[in-house]
């Protein structure tokens, strides 16, 4: 098995953290995300970039969290850059209300 990239770790660990309305600061979410001390200035980079996705809300200092309306975009990212089987994605976005219509193309 595969290390995942940061990316993927901290998204993982946002997805296993998520409370609707409890946004994550950076400093928290690299302390349990599945990474290396080592590879967290790319981390803190990527809490960075994450600001700005579609499928992240940005509450500025107070952190960022998933936007449960952009499920679908997260589905496709955990399937094409993560490599989640579709399952996993299922049973880990359980709010995601569009699994009959998604396309895994």
């Amino acid at each position: 098995m595969r290390k995942p990239s940061v990316k993927c770790a901290l998204l993982a660990a946002m997805i296993a953290e998520h409370r609707w309305g409890s946004p994550i600061v950076e400093e928290n979410l690299l302390s349990i995300a599945a990474i290396e001390p080592s590879d967290y200035p790319t981390a803190s980079d990527i809490f960075d970039d994450l600001r700005s996705k579609p499928y992240i809300t940005n509450r500025g200092t107070r952190g960022i969290e998933l936007d449960n309306s952009e499920f679908s975009q997260m589905a496709d990212v955990l399937y094409h850059e993560c490599d989640w089987d579709p399952f996993e994605i299922k049973s880990r976005l359980k709010h995601y209300e569009g699994w009959e219509n998604h396309d895994w193309a």
